[in-house]
């Protein structure tokens, strides 16, 4: 990782190219579930049934102390929701976090007590009360549906087809002069100048950029590689070669660092 923000004592371990990443619960990922698989499956040794798969979409079984079952709470189901799919970690903070308001919005009763009226006022309050954009009313939208459809297992309500989308508005898009351009990242402070001019010369995200790895510059082709981009893809971006002196001192100076912490 190229130590954009050098912080001493991190939590986490970095290793060997000096990357951090979150660490998450384990999950397990062998789970199938596509009805159309669960015959190939259920023959094998320890595999689940139909009504296993069907208990786990609605809600995960635990055993306590006393060997009474006890069902997860509902904000804890939506998150192994997301996580047996893979979804990202920003996506899963997002759905549990609209989830979370639709409830106390609704006086904490339960989603499965409520209907498309309790929904269409939330979405309703969402953009006249707190004026919201097109694209957080839909992304609540989207946190709800996931609710009722993959968490709750309720995808046969006929009121869940008829939800409207809000529609975007059409904007033009501001694209900055080269003096503009110029004339910003000369305000841009030293540490973050080199960030901000990757995000401009090679069109990569926030994250991306934080998260870029010396193994993903190659210099030689003159590109990085982009890991795990949005929608976990991967991709590759041209490197200006403006930039590639920068680049080089950067890296050379976190290598310093790196070996450093090594050596404690």
């Amino acid at each position: 990782m190229l130590a954009w923000a050098l912080t001493p004592n991190r939590p986490q371990k970095r290793g060997v190219s000096g990357i951090v990443r979150p660490r998450l619960p384990a999950v397990n990922r062998t789970i199938p579930t596509p009805d159309h698989v669960l015959g190939r499956w259920s023959s094998m040794p320890g595999a689940m049934t139909i009504p296993d798969i069907h208990r786990f979409r609605g809600g995960m079984e635990y055993h306590g102390e006393n060997g009474a079952v006890t069902t997860p709470r509902l904000l804890d189901q939506v998150r192994a929701a997301c996580r047996v799919r893979h979804y990202s970690l920003r996506t899963e903070r997002a759905y549990v976090g609209w989830v979370r308001r639709y409830v106390l919005a609704n006086g904490k009763r339960h989603p499965r007590v409520l209907g498309q009226a309790e929904l269409a006022a939330f979405l309703t309050r969402l953009a006249e009360r707190e004026r919201v954009a097109a694209s957080t009313q839909n992304q609540a939208l989207s946190a709800l549906l996931f609710l009722y459809r993959n968490v709750l297992g309720m995808e046969r309500l006929p009121w869940l087809e008829g939800v409207v989308r809000a529609k975007h508005p059409a904007r033009i898009p501001v694209v900055l002069s080269r003096d503009e351009l110029r004339r910003l990242l000369a305000h841009i402070d030293e540490s973050c100048w080199l960030m901000a001019a990757l995000l401009y010369g090679t069109g990569m995200r926030l994250m991306e950029c934080v998260r870029l790895r010396v193994k993903d510059v190659d210099f030689d082709r003159g590109e990085i590689v982009v890991r795990d981009g949005k929608g976990g893809k991967d991709r590759r971006v041209p490197l200006p070669k403006r930039l590639r002196e920068p680049l080089r001192e950067r890296i050379a100076r976190t290598q310093v660092v790196h070996a450093q912490d090594l050596a404690r």
